[in-house]
C-alpha cells in the first residue's frame, strides 16, 4: 500500500490525545455512608470491571476512528500494473495557453482566469515532493526550470495574456526538452487551452514517451470582425498628393457582419470613415481615399467597432511620403541628355549621375531605381551588385549602348531572368502596340486612345524572351519587344531593344517617353512593410544601419526600449528581434538620436478566428498516450499519473472512519455498567 500525500501521517500523533484523555479524565465519587457495606462488595467488584471493558472500547473506537480519517487524508492506495515508479518523485509540465484568444469571457470571468485555476488545481493533486514546470506561449527562459508547488502557484498568477501563439508540436517539443532531462522520474503533461483550429501542428503530433494530457476550457461561440491586412496603391507616397488604401476585413463568424463602423486616423488625424458589410466567414476588400499629407514617417492605424472581442480591433501600419525620390543614373561617364532632361522636368526627383567603374555597390539599396544606359560593357562585379539590387525589391531600366558588347549583356541579364539583346537588326519598323493593361499605362491614359501616335524605330536589338514571366510595355509589328518588364524576387527589370540615340528610334523624344519613365519611377518604390507580426520570430529587412557601441540600434515605443541584434547582409540592415517584443503598436527604430524608420507591430490574426477543434478532431491529432480531461469533472480523481492508478482506499478509510464514530456512540449511549444481579446467602436456621 502506498500514499498519495505521505506527509499527512505526520498526524497520527493525535492519536496521543484520546490517550491521554482516558489517562487523566479520573470519576469523581460522591461519597454515601452506609452502616453497612459488606454486601454491596461484590457489586462494586463488577460495575468496575465492566466500566473498565466499556472505557477501553470507547478508547479503540476513537483511536480507530482518528487512524482512519488521518489515513483517508494521506490517500493510500494499491498501485496497479503502471504503479511501478510509485514513490518516485514524480516531474510535471503544465502548459497555460495564454494567448489572445484566452481573453474570451466565460462564467469563471476569462478563459485565462479558468486555465490558471484548473493549473493550480492539476498541481494540487500531486505529492507535495513533485515539481512542476509552468510554460506558457512566451517560451521564455524562466520556464525551463522545475519549481515546488508553492512556486507553480506562484508564477500562475503571474501569467499574463501574450502576443504569441504556437502550434501543438513547437509546445509538445518544449514541455519534452525538459521532461527528458529527468531521466528516473516519472512524467507527465498537461496542456490547458481552448484548442483554437490554429493551434494544430501541419504535421502529426509524435508519440513523445510520457503521457499527455488535454485540457480544453469550453468558450462561449462569439462573433468577430478584424481587419486582416492593408496595402497601399501608390508604391511611391509624394507630399499632398491623392492616396488609396485598401483594407481587407475578416468576418470568422457564421453570419454576416451588418454596417461595421471603421476609421482611418493617420498622425492622430481622421482621415477616412466608412461602414461596411462583411458575408459569414468571408473577407472582403475596402479602398479608402485621403489626401494632405506631408513628408516624413506617417504613423497610421484603422480602428473599427466591434464587441465583445476587442484585441483585434485596431490595426497598425506606417509608411514614408518622400520629399524626394532618388534616381541613380549609370552611363560610360557622360550623362544621357535625354534622361537628364527627364528628370530634370519634376523637383520631386532626385537624379544623380555616376559612371559604370564607380559605382558604390554597398549604397545601392537606398535608391528605389537605377537606370543603366550607354554602357559597353558590363563588368561581372556590377553585374553582381545589380542582381542582388533587384531581387531585394529594386527597379532596373536598362538601355544598352549603341556599340555594346551583347555577350556582357547576355552574362548580365539572363542569370535574373531577364531579356537580353542577341543581335542588331538594322531594317525599319514601327512600335505596332502598348500594353495598356501594364500598371505603367494605367494611369497615363484618362481614355485608351484609338489610334496612337507610336514610336518609329530605324533598328533594334532582337531581344530574347526571359526564363522569368515578364510583359511587355511596347512591341513592333513583327511582334519582337521593343521594351520588355520581367520580375526577380521584389524586384523589377525593364530592358529596351534600342539605344537612347535617335539613329535608333524616335523614342527619347516620343511624347511617351517621358511619362512612360515617370510612371516607371513611380512605381518603383519599394518601402520596407506596412506592418509586421508581433511576436514573429522573422528577421527585419530595413534601410542600411551600421551600429557601434556607441551608437547603438533600438526600438523605442513610450518608455519602453529595445535593443535587436543587427546584421549586415548584402546591402541592407536585418534585426532579429528579441522575444519581449510582445506588444502591439508603433515604434520608432532609432540610431543614437535620430530616427531611422518607424515600424507598425500587430497582433498575430490567427487569434482572431474563434473556432476550436472538437474532441474528435483532438483524438486524430494526438498520439495514442494522450487523454482528454473534462475540464468541468476535473478532480484528483480524474487527473492522470501513476500516484492516481490502482485501487484507491481513501473512501474505505471514511466508511470505517465513521463506523467506528458510531460505534464509539452506541457504546456511550447503550452500554449500561449498573444492571447487576447480587447473590445474598441463606440462613439455614
Amino acid at each position: 500500500m502506498h500514499f498519495l500525500y505521505p506527509a499527512f501521517l505526520f498526524t497520527l500523533l493525535t492519536l496521543a490525545i484520546p490517550v491521554l484523555i482516558h489517562l487523566f479524565n479520573f470519576r469523581r465519587y460522591k461519597k454515601v455512608y452506609f452502616s453497612n457495606v459488606q454486601f454491596l462488595k461484590e457489586v462494586k467488584e463488577q460495575q468496575a470491571s465492566r466500566r473498565n471493558l466499556k472505557e477501553r472500547l470507547i478508547l479503540a473506537s476513537r483511536l480507530l476512528a482518528l487512524l482512519f480519517l488521518v489515513l483517508a487524508f494521506a490517500r493510500p492506495f494499491i498501485p496497479g500494473k503502471e504503479g511501478a515508479n510509485v514513490g518516485k518523485q514524480q516531474v510535471v509540465s503544465i502548459f497555460v495557453d495564454n494567448s489572445y484568444s484566452m481573453q474570451t469571457p466565460n462564467r469563471e470571468g476569462s478563459l485565462l482566469d479558468e486555465a490558471k485555476q484548473k493549473a493550480k488545481q492539476i498541481a494540487a493533486s500531486y505529492s507535495i515532493n513533485d515539481r512542476f514546470q509552468l510554460l506558457t506561449q512566451d517560451f521564455e527562459g524562466k520556464h525551463q526550470r522545475l519549481l515546488n508547488r508553492g512556486e507553480f502557484n506562484d508564477a500562475v498568477d503571474r501569467v499574463k495574456i501574450s502576443a504569441q501563439s504556437r502550434e501543438l508540436n513547437q509546445i509538445i517539443a518544449r514541455q519534452q526538452s525538459l521532461l527528458n532531462m529527468q531521466a528516473n522520474s516519472p512524467k507527465q503533461s498537461y496542456i490547458l487551452s481552448d484548442f483554437q483550429k490554429n493551434i494544430q501542428s501541419r504535421s502529426p503530433v509524435a508519440d513523445v514517451g510520457f503521457p499527455v494530457n488535454l485540457v480544453q476550457l469550453k468558450a462561449n461561440p462569439l462573433p468577430n470582425v478584424a481587419v486582416d491586412s492593408v496595402w497601399m496603391l501608390n508604391a511611391t507616397h509624394r507630399p499632398s498628393e491623392s492616396e488609396r488604401i485598401v483594407v481587407r476585413l475578416r468576418n470568422y463568424a457564421d453570419k454576416a457582419a451588418e454596417k461595421i463602423p471603421l476609421k482611418l486616423i493617420i498622425n492622430g488625424v481622421q482621415k477616412a470613415i466608412g461602414s461596411f458589410t462583411v458575408n459569414a466567414r468571408s473577407a472582403q476588400t475596402d479602398t479608402l481615399s485621403f489626401s494632405g499629407l506631408q513628408g516624413g514617417w506617417q504613423r497610421a492605424e484603422i480602428q473599427l467597432q466591434d464587441n465583445p472581442i476587442t484585441f483585434d480591433n485596431k490595426f497598425y501600419f506606417t509608411f514614408n511620403v518622400n520629399k524626394q525620390l532618388p534616381v541613380l543614373l549609370i552611363n560610360d561617364g557622360t550623362a544621357n541628355k535625354y534622361l537628364s532632361a527627364v528628370f530634370a522636368a519634376d523637383a520631386f526627383f532626385a537624379p544623380k549621375q555616376v559612371p559604370g567603374g564607380n559605382v558604390d555597390y554597398a549604397g545601392l539599396s537606398t535608391y528605389p531605381i537605377i537606370i543603366l544606359s550607354d554602357i559597353k560593357t558590363v563588368s561581372a562585379g556590377l553585374a553582381q551588385a545589380l542582381k542582388t539590387y533587384v531581387s531585394k525589391g529594386g527597379t532596373l531600366v536598362v538601355f544598352p549602348s549603341a556599340d555594346a558588347d551583347l555577350n556582357s549583356y547576355k552574362a548580365f541579364l539572363q542569370p535574373i531572368g531577364a531579356a537580353y539583346p542577341q543581335n542588331l537588326v538594322t531594317e525599319a519598323t514601327k512600335v505596332s502596340a502598348i500594353n495598356l493593361q501594364s500598371p505603367v499605362f494605367k494611369s497615363i491614359f484618362e481614355v485608351s486612345p484609338q489610334n496612337p501616335d507610336l514610336p518609329l524605330v530605324k533598328k533594334y536589338y532582337a531581344l530574347t524572351s526571359g526564363s522569368r514571366q515578364g510583359e511587355y510595355l511596347m512591341r513592333m509589328q513583327a511582334g519582337q519587344p521593343l521594351w520588355q518588364g520581367s520580375t526577380l524576387g521584389r524586384g523589377k527589370v525593364y530592358v529596351a531593344a534600342v539605344a537612347l540615340d535617335e539613329d535608333f528610334s524616335n523614342l527619347p523624344v516620343h511624347a511617351l517617353f517621358v511619362p512612360v519613365m515617370f510612371r516607371i519611377a513611380l512605381l518603383s518604390g519599394h518601402d520596407q512593410s506596412l506592418f509586421y507580426t508581433a511576436g514573429n520570430n522573422e528577421p527585419i529587412e530595413t534601410v542600411p544601419l551600421q551600429s557601434t557601441e556607441k551608437q547603438l540600434v533600438k526600438l523605442v515605443k513610450d518608455n519602453e526600449t529595445i535593443i535587436p541584434d543587427v546584421k549586415q547582409q548584402e546591402g541592407s540592415t536585418m534585426l532579429y528581434l528579441p522575444a519581449q517584443l510582445s506588444e502591439t503598436g508603433i515604434y520608432d527604430l532609432k540610431k543614437q538620436d535620430s530616427t531611422a524608420a518607424v515600424l507598425a507591430f500587430n497582433d498575430n490574426r490567427s487569434e482572431s478566428d474563434l473556432s476550436y477543434l472538437s474532441p474528435n478532431d483532438l483524438e486524430k491529432l494526438f498520439p495514442k498516450n494522450a487523454t482528454l480531461l473534462n475540464s468541468d469533472k476535473l478532480n484528483a480523481d480524474s487527473i492522470a499519473g501513476p500516484a492516481n492508478s490502482g485501487l484507491q482506499l481513501w473512501k474505505l478509510c471514511i466508511i470505517l472512519a465513521m463506523i467506528f464514530l458510531a460505534a464509539e456512540t452506541l457504546l456511550i449511549r447503550y452500554y449500561k455498567t449498573n444492571k447487576t444481579s447480587v447473590s445474598q446467602p441463606t440462613d439455614s436456621n
